[in-house]
């Protein structure tokens, strides 16, 4: 009687087993087929979209080279702070007033820069054909390209409005720099 228990409970182990084996290596088999998929479809998308901007860096007038020259300073500058920051926070006689300090200024730059961004994305789809955006305590700026007869009054309403709804500034502390086509080529 003690064998065939013993018999019992050694079979119904090893089916235990054999069936969390067989769930494994079905797991796997199906997820392993879709992470390939999915990676073979980023794989194309990437191709797609640098394809894409190849071709559009390509047939790109040069007044874009000016906004993405302000993009990359800017972007460079900001490294330089942040860097600075980091070194201030982790340094080893840093205070706690200090790494406080520097980990409130890295916090800033963060928000500042998803700022800029959402509000360059929408300046876009608003028709604006480029734009860079700086944000400051004392305001925001915005460099847009400008039409041979300048701005209109109602696209710095819409740009001064679509800053307004996206931040806490108000109009008076918004500066709209129009980049004239012989500036952009300049640069």
């Amino acid at each position: 009687m003690k064998k065939t228990k013993r018999n019992i409970a050694i079979i119904v182990v090893l089916l235990f087993v054999c069936a969390a084996i067989y769930f494994n290596w079905s797991y796997n088999t199906q997820w392993g087929k879709a992470d390939a998929e999915m990676a073979a479809a980023e794989d194309a998308a990437t191709a797609a979209v640098k394809a894409e901007e190849d071709a559009a860096a390509a047939s790109a007038p040069a007044s874009d080279d000016y906004f993405a020259k302000a993009r990359l300073t800017r972007q460079q500058s900001r490294d330089e702070a942040l860097s600075l920051l980091k070194s201030a926070s982790t340094a080893e006689g840093a205070s706690q007033a200090t790494i406080d300090s520097a980990m409130s200024a890295i916090s800033a730059m963060a928000s500042d820069s998803m700022t800029e961004t959402q509000i360059e994305n929408l300046l876009l789809a608003k028709n604006f054909s480029e734009c860079v955006v700086y944000i400051t305590d004392e305001g925001i700026t915005v460099a847009v390209p400008a039409p041979a007869d300048g701005l209109s009054t109602a696209q710095v309403a819409t740009i001064t409005d679509t800053i307004v709804k996206e931040t806490d500034y108000t109009a008076p502390q918004i500066k709209v720099i129009e980049v004239k086509a012989d500036a952009q080529d300049a640069q």
